[in-house]
């Protein structure tokens, strides 16, 4: 029986800065779809006050946010190495790094400077999200695939 390299391949087949980057990718993506789309509807929908409810979502989505920021900037360190220097700009997922990370600022400026701008923080929360999913349609930046 022959089996394809693609179910099983030899130990560093994969890049670490491409598997860094997927498991970065499903943490804050994951992450603020997770909460913003399942667990505060779910939560809402047993019964519980709606402050406490709203409360919930005011401590963990800034927590998010910054888990957010984080992970980017590990993702664009992998993409700098992936790729040349002018990735950030010129490239699909550079643009939508960059954008994250400029949404995850204004978030936590707002939240800072105006507290009362609620429309803000779930414009920038959204955009965020939305980013990520469509960063999850791109190619993951992988040195391997360039040398084939």
């Amino acid at each position: 029986m022959r089996l394809s390299r693609f179910v099983i391949s030899k130990p560093g087949a994969r890049d670490a800065g491409a598997i860094s980057w997927l498991l970065l990718q499903t943490l804050w993506v994951g992450g603020l779809w997770l909460l913003h789309f399942l667990l505060l509807p779910a939560i809402s929908k047993m019964g519980l006050a709606s402050l406490l409810v709203e409360e919930i979502g005011n401590t963990l989505r800034p927590l998010l946010v910054g888990l957010s920021a984080i992970c980017v900037a590990v993702q664009m360190l992998v993409l700098l190495r992936a790729e040349r220097l002018s990735s950030l700009w010129r490239d699909m997922r550079g643009q939508l790094l960059l954008v994250v990370v400029a949404m995850a600022g204004s978030y936590f400026a707002v939240r800072q400077l105006f507290p009362e701008a609620e429309l803000w923080l779930m414009f920038s929360y959204l955009v965020m999200a939305f980013c990520g999913l469509l960063l999850v349609l791109q190619p993951v930046p992988d040195r391997l695939r360039r040398k084939l």
